[in-house]
């Protein structure tokens, strides 16, 4: 089918309804305990940096070897980006860092953290908080200053214990992910509306960055709506998408949207509700962010049996274009995907993974 452009006029209303349909009051993000680990240790509990006891890092529990770093160069030639302040942690081998915390029963969360790898070797960060927990790649630098991730979960009781573990053994025994953040946000599930059956539809419920980031945050890959830090979505990629906000991006409507930043491993998708044989409009916008990507971007939207490709040529100059097009449901849930069919850098910063952004994803029955 021919991608059309939608009209202004139209385009204006379906925005305007379902946005007031959809945003929620946001709940700002606060700081675990000690959360950007800038009240230091004992000297008696420091040996060199590796910390000594169970308890000497402020606040929280350590096992296994914890090292108390400061961000910079390293002895060895090494760097540590500790972007969100001066000090970080750092775990080895099987090591761990936990807190219990308080929450709401049912409530929905996201962690929010400064995180990343600090050898050139395939770390992993293992994050839980019971019964949840999930492995969040780091081997993928999608920033050279370090990377923010957002991790979801569901309470199940007044009290979670938060657990950032280390499961890989290196050959460095002293490597491991480097932590030097991290925050807590609450979400209220989003719902959809009569004139959108998307949830979450311009992404105006997200984990917007507590810290002095300008890079976004990192969605990790393999979450599922329900538990996802981006609420009403799936990140069913092998690779992180990134939500980015309009205080450091451009983005084409509202507070927030979404990068596809790892071409067709950084995927994003969502299951609405639909009748079998019934046709629906689907609108969306494509653009780029404003932040160094330039070049041909083609995002690969899919619903139902219907394939269809937006090109868009960016300038970097924060652009974007609105697309609409008509599926045909052929059961009663309808899969929405979207994926960018090329990989990008920034052209100031080639170690930078950057894409096309997406954002007001709209769809309602043809009458």
């Amino acid at each position: 089918m021919a991608v059309t452009l939608v009209s202004t006029l139209c385009l204006a209303l379906l925005v305007a309804v379902s946005a007031s349909a959809v945003i929620q009051p946001r709940v700002p993000e606060a700081y675990l305990q000690n959360g950007n680990f800038e009240e230091q240790p004992n000297p008696k509990s420091l040996q060199k940096t590796k910390l000594i006891g169970k308890f000497a890092l402020p606040k929280w529990e350590i096992n296994g070897l914890v090292e108390y770093v400061t961000g910079g160069p390293q002895p060895g030639g090494m760097f540590f980006p500790v972007t969100h302040g001066i000090h970080a942690v750092r775990l080895g081998n099987e090591a761990s860092i936990s807190q219990t915390i308080k929450v709401k029963p049912g409530q929905y969360y996201a962690l929010i953290l400064g995180a990343s790898r600090t050898c050139a070797q395939d770390e992993v960060l293992r994050i839980s908080v019971p019964p949840q927990t999930g492995d969040v790649p780091l081997q993928t630098l999608y920033s050279l200053n370090g990377d923010v991730i957002a991790w979801g979960f569901k309470a199940t009781f007044n009290v979670a214990k938060v657990t950032f573990h280390n499961p890989g053994v290196q050959e460095d025994p002293a490597c491991g992910p480097l932590l030097d953040a991290i925050a807590i946000r609450e979400f209220y599930p989003p719902l959809p509306s009569r004139a959108n059956l998307v949830k979450n539809p311009g992404f105006e419920e997200g984990p917007f960055p507590i810290f002095n980031s300008t890079n976004g945050v990192l969605l990790p890959p393999e979450q599922q709506d329900l538990m996802s830090p981006l609420p009403g979505w799936i990140i069913e990629s092998l690779k992180a998408i990134k939500f980015i906000d309009s205080k450091h991006f451009n983005i084409p409507f509202g507070l927030g949207a979404v990068e596809l930043v790892a071409g067709r491993e950084s995927a994003i998708a969502q299951i609405i509700r639909t009748v079998t044989n019934k046709v629906y409009n689907i609108t969306f916008s494509v653009g780029d962010a404003k932040n160094g990507c330039h070049g041909s971007m083609m995002v690969e939207a899919f619903a139902a049996k219907d394939t269809f490709k937006v090109p868009f040529k960016s300038e970097g100059k924060g652009k974007f274009r609105t697309v609409s097009f008509k599926f045909k449901a052929v059961a009663p849930r309808t899969r929405l995907t979207f994926y960018s069919s090329f990989y990008h850098t920034r052209i100031d910063d080639y170690g930078s993974l950057c894409g096309p952004v997406l954002d007001q994803v709209i769809v309602f029955p043809v009458a």
